[in-house]
């Protein structure tokens, strides 16, 4: 792993997680350190993802199939690539993201039981040999996220699934990170924000002088 003339950022964590605060934390570090940052999010980051994203978070559409809660987050996801993050990084710009790919095999895969593979069909199709360069997986307790989740706004489709449906998302995410242990650096986020500063700020060093 090493930090390339584009490189490719992505924060990913359950709800309550601190991801705001700590992309914020991130790019202020990037900045400071003479990258030009792109910050952008998924499901989001152009005009059709942010009405895709709308239309995935609003109560209104409870209960929507799994297959085609997937492929709208691809859809998007093709439209983030080609028209965003794509043109970004052959620029030179450093691509600093709210959630990605990890996040469809946590929440469609672990959380909705879609398989892997079929995930991994998509991923292959939408995104060919593009992965991130580095991914920060702001974890903590299921419990302890929605906690504080409670407290931030009125939950959308996703906040209101049940415990169980999280803890199978934050065990596919933590999977995800033994998998691929150069790739995700897990950080306590249950930790004072700033500890968890301290260890955000410890992993970009790293990066930053690879």
């Amino acid at each position: 792993m090493g930090a390339g003339p584009g490189s490719f950022i992505t924060v990913e964590g359950i709800e309550g997680a601190g991801k705001s605060s700590n992309l914020q934390f991130v790019r202020e570090r990037l900045e400071a350190a003479g990258k030009e940052v792109l910050f952008t999010r998924e499901p989001g980051g152009t005009p059709l993802g942010e009405a895709i994203r709308r239309l995935l978070l609003d109560h209104t559409h409870q209960g929507m199939v799994d297959d085609a809660e997937l492929l709208m987050i691809f859809a998007a996801r093709a439209e983030h690539l080609n028209r965003k993050i794509k043109p970004a990084l052959k620029q030179g710009a450093w691509v600093l993201c709210d959630r990605f790919t990890d996040a469809s095999y946590a929440y469609q895969g672990g959380g909705r039981g879609i398989q892997p593979q079929r995930i991994q069909r998509l991923e292959q199709w939408v995104q060919g040999d593009l992965r991130p360069d580095l991914t920060l997986l702001l974890d903590l307790p299921v419990g302890e996220g929605l906690a504080r989740a409670g407290k931030r706004s009125e939950p959308d489709r996703f906040e209101v699934e049940s415990q169980r449906f999280f803890d199978a998302v934050r065990n596919t995410y933590l999977d995800i990170a033994g998998q691929e242990p150069d790739r995700v650096k897990i950080i306590d986020s249950s930790q004072p924000p700033e500890q968890v500063r301290v260890q955000i700020d410890s992993v970009l060093k790293r990066f930053l002088s690879g």
